[in-house]
């Protein structure tokens, strides 16, 4: 390729280290469309005979064709990606081949290719976020009367719904497609005909390609767009992102698939056994996903560090962005599936929720909030007689349901009969009715709204079999 300037061929070891054909293969398709698109605007701009663009446009569709279908062989001689396409065309179409590489540079054409794989992986992984967030909607509305212990420091809280549990996730995940839409909509813009840093003297049309490829419009600075990978790390902080909810969702997949929880029971297809104890059911997909977080995180830190003392513009450097990215975005897309999986055969173990969450004194503060509302006591006082009111149900080793009229009034003669109604935890999640709250019908209500804003299908929200009441604790 640069014989003309080099008297010897490279070192072996430099031969090892410059190739990146071994990884960049992969981004075939996007660099046989963008030069498809730069043969094209060469023809129309009167760079390059309509013969010659012909011979190359047919030429890297064969090409195209080839490699898909496992015919192509890939160099390693030929460093990467552009160079083996090129050298395969020369052999099909002769001289014109070598005409392709007018107006354009290696760092330009990479720089596009890289830009359309980014692309066209954060549609995929929009589309698999989609696909989770309508199986954890499915299951919400499934589960959005299924009560369970919500938790604050891994410690009983308050009673919530696990319908509610799951929702929290769409939301999340619901950030992530935000971030990613955000990455994708800044990188549209094609860096093709930015030539090796300072563009061309040939009359191209950079509009022309861009718009060939899908772009919004070309980079307005040659130097920016061969040396600028704030796409790929864009990318990769909202896969990070992504993979630490996953993550957090997977831990409770592990802690509520264990035998001291026995909260849910993952189905075969996304557990293991063990090798020496017969009765083991290990959630290795949910901590597959879990650890996945470290390859992605990685891969964000280490392009952080490639790129943080690099002048402008181009360095060799700059290869070492995409094996990096492909694998975190792999990765990515992998936990998406998985994650996918296990909810969507999830089996759920309603009675055992129930009972964990009538336990640790959950109610307390429907308690507290009695007190304030029926009562009128001052929050902070009513929290000090509600704790008074757990110790005494802890000393006599029962629930706060299981308390009489007269322990309350042992802590406080202002507490009648009707603070019995708020006591269950059926009660406590049903009076949670405000905007964002666990009570079922605001489940339904989102759940029905995300199933809107995914599918664009609107529904009405079904209604729980039972309607709240009214009255003390928001219920009869």
């Amino acid at each position: 390729m640069w014989g003309g300037r080099f008297s010897s061929g490279p070192d072996a070891i430099m031969e090892e280290i410059n190739a990146s054909i071994g990884f960049d293969q992969r981004l075939y398709r996007q660099d046989i469309a963008g030069s498809i698109a730069h043969a094209r605007m060469l023809a129309q701009t009167g760079i390059l005979t309509q013969a010659d663009r012909d011979a190359i446009v047919a030429g890297l569709e064969q090409v195209l064709a080839e490699i898909e279908g496992g015919k192509f062989n890939f160099s390693r001689a030929l460093e990467d990606i552009h160079m083996n396409v090129e050298s395969r065309l020369k052999e099909m179409i002769g001289d014109a081949a070598g005409r392709l590489h007018t107006a354009r540079s290696r760092n330009d054409q990479v720089a596009t290719d890289f830009r359309l794989y980014v692309r066209d992986s954060i549609d995929t992984l929009a589309t698999q976020i989609a696909t989770l967030q309508l199986e954890l909607v499915k299951r919400a509305e499934e589960e959005a009367e299924t009560i369970m212990p919500g938790f604050t420091h891994l410690q009983s809280a308050q009673p919530v719904t696990f319908g509610h549990h799951l929702m929290a996730y769409v939301e999340m995940l619901g950030r992530d497609a935000g971030r990613l839409a955000d990455a994708r909509k800044r990188l549209n813009e094609s860096p093709l005909g930015s030539a090796a840093l300072a563009g061309t003297s040939f009359p191209i049309d950079r509009h022309m390609t861009a718009e060939a490829l899908g772009f919004d419009r070309p980079t307005a600075n040659s130097l920016d767009a061969v040396s600028d990978r704030d796409f790929a790390l864009e990318t990769l902080s909202a896969a990070a992102i992504c993979a630490v909810h996953l993550s957090r969702f997977a831990e409770e997949l592990v802690i509520w698939s264990s035998a001291q929880f026995n909260f849910v029971r993952l189905s075969d297809k996304f557990s293991t056994g063990s090798s020496i104890m017969p009765q083991k059911r290990n959630p290795d997909a949910a901590e597959l996903t879990r650890a996945k977080i470290g390859r992605i995180l990685g891969a964000f830190t280490s392009l952080l560090v490639v790129m943080k003392g690099l002048p402008l513009a181009y360095s060799k450097d700059m290869q070492e962005d995409k094996e990096v990215t492909f694998d975190a975005l792999d990765a990515l897309s992998l936990s998406l599936a998985a994650m996918t999986g296990m909810i969507g055969d999830l089996t759920v173990n309603r009675q055992r929720m129930h009972d964990a969450a009538s336990s640790g004194f959950s109610t307390a503060t429907d308690i507290a909030d009695w007190l304030v509302r029926e009562a009128n006591i001052p929050f902070r006082d009513a929290h000090h007689i509600t704790g008074q009111i757990v110790a005494l149900a802890e000393r006599k080793g029962i629930a706060l349901d299981g308390l009489t009229i007269e322990d309350f009034k042992t802590i406080d003669e202002r507490i009648d009969s009707r603070i019995h109604k708020v006591l269950s935890v059926e009660s406590s999640v049903r009076s949670r009715k405000s905007y964002g709250g666990t009570a079922p019908d605001n489940v339904l209500a989102q759940a029905a709204r995300w199933k809107e804003a995914l599918t664009g299908e609107k529904s009405e929200p079904r209604k729980t079999k039972s309607a709240p009441g009214h009255g003390d604790g928001g219920v009869e």
